[in-house]
């Protein structure tokens, strides 16, 4: 089965000015495991809106065999275990996908 679950910064994290090492560090957990995973065949994509206003966001799209499983795996997300991104889970489907994608690292 297919999910998706999208990422919203807490609000202390709306200024750049208000980041510091630990939450940096954080994010470069997640998408270190988001690569790994993406290597592997879990995550069919991440990425992340390029502003950095308060509606700003990212997402992640896995597969994994149900719900609980699904749950798991956010709840697993660096960002969202140490709380400074909220994450919101949904069920999906990918419909269509490019054959040459590009990744940028």
């Amino acid at each position: 089965m297919e999910f998706i679950y999208v990422l919203k910064l807490i609000p202390r994290l709306y200024q750049e000015e208000n980041w510091t090492a630990v939450d940096e560090g954080i994010v470069q957990r997640h998408f270190e495991r988001l690569k790994e995973l993406t290597d592997s065949g879990t995550v069919i994509l991440a990425g992340r809106t390029l502003n950095e206003e308060e509606n700003a966001f990212g997402i992640v799209v896995f597969e994994v065999d149900d719900e609980k499983q699904a749950k798991a795996f956010m709840k697993e997300d660096p960002t969202v275990a140490e709380g400074i991104m909220t994450a919101e889970l949904f069920p999906y489907r990918v419909a269509l996908l490019r054959k040459n994608q590009h990744v940028i690292d």
